[in-house]
């Protein structure tokens, strides 16, 4: 009797094991099996917000088409318990990624780092709402900080330098940063950007880094005619060393938020404001627009000469025809205006 029962249970048991081990089997396939398919030139990123639910994070996946069905990557976070420690943050797919890896991503906030590019920009506004395309941070968010000068002192910078801190080039951020990473960030770059070398080339021009900013953004303004920019940035030197009115033109239509203008005039150059250079001596409490590295360089190695006059060149190529006195210049202004004539008449 003893030998037949075990003779039924023995069977039992190795159907019961098989069936375990079955399951064991088909969990860890799951697992591991291909879930995810990325197709060429297909945005490979998937961009998890604060408050999103597994249901909302499956949404995402299949919305981007990364998946024609969520469910199995469902049934593994909730069987896991992962389903509440899900992590903002931009995290990039891989052809053949597996849900458990896509798991482990999310919830140990293994990111994919964004490149964060910025340049050619005039105002602050601008800078908010490229910087809140490129992050999480709301453009919003990013303006007030912009203009706060409470929040600017820790970094340096007022609403009317804040410009200054953002030195234009391409960087490796992760996407969900806050506001105080971000412009601490900008802020180690600006000073690993102001070396010691490039502090010592704005002293000798009797320039503050801000100061040599801010002139940098003018010549941008100016031209962009590259072989010019040094021998502007000396003019300019040369107008500030004797108190001279810098009358530069770009300065004008910053202070009349009229960047259309092609020729400034007379009536122009009375409006009231402190970025008209026209009115005021000295720099403007500010840049202009975000100055470019080419414009810094500029100015730090500006070309030595006696000029202090400029006007467009008559080659009509943007480039200019520069001065040392009053007679010469208007010799050039003659120039151009005839060619000038010539080529509207030719348009």
């Amino acid at each position: 009797m003893q030998r037949t029962r075990k003779n039924i249970l023995i069977p039992i048991v190795l159907i019961f094991v098989a069936i375990g081990l079955g399951g064991a089997v088909w969990l860890w396939a799951s697992e591991m099996r291909p879930a995810f398919s990325v197709r060429e030139g297909q945005n490979a990123r998937l961009y998890i917000y604060p408050g999103m639910t597994l249901d909302d994070v499956c949404g995402a996946l299949e919305q981007a088409q990364f998946t024609d069905n969520a469910a199995p990557f469902k049934r593994y976070m909730q069987r896991k318990h992962y389903d509440g420690r899900i992590k903002a943050g931009c995290y990039r797919i891989s052809d053949g990624m597996t849900n458990r890896t896509l798991a482990q991503h999310l919830i140990f906030g293994m990111q994919e780092p964004v490149k964060l590019k910025f340049n050619n920009i005039r105002l602050k506004s601008e800078l908010a709402a490229r910087l809140g395309k490129q992050l999480m941070l709301d453009s919003a968010a990013i303006a007030q900080c912009l203009d706060s000068a409470e929040f600017l002192s820790a970094y340096g910078v007022t609403p009317a330098t804040a410009l200054t801190l953002f030195i234009p080039n391409t960087y490796e951020v992760y996407w969900d940063m806050t506001a105080s990473g971000l412009f601490g960030r900008m802020k180690r770059e600006y000073d690993r950007f102001w070396n010691e070398e490039r502090r010592a080339k704005a002293a000798a021009a009797h320039l503050t880094p801000t100061e040599a900013t801010i002139l940098a953004s003018i010549i941008d303004e100016e031209t962009n005619v590259a072989a010019d920019k040094p021998i502007i940035a000396g003019l300019y030197l040369n107008r500030l060393r004797r108190g001279m009115p810098l009358q530069a033109c770009p300065t004008v239509k910053y202070a009349l938020n009229d960047f259309s203008l092609t020729r400034v005039l007379d009536e122009h150059t009375k409006i009231d404001s402190p970025y008209n250079t026209y009115k005021y001596r000295g720099l403007p409490p500010g840049p202009i627009r975000m100055a470019s590295i080419g414009g810094i360089e500029a100015v730090l190695n500006y070309t030595r000469s006696n000029y202090i006059y400029m006007c467009a060149s008559d080659k009509m190529d943007g480039s200019h025809n520069f001065a040392s006195t009053l007679a010469e210049h208007n010799r050039n202004a003659q120039k151009y205006h005839r060619a000038y004539r010539v080529w509207l008449k030719n348009r």
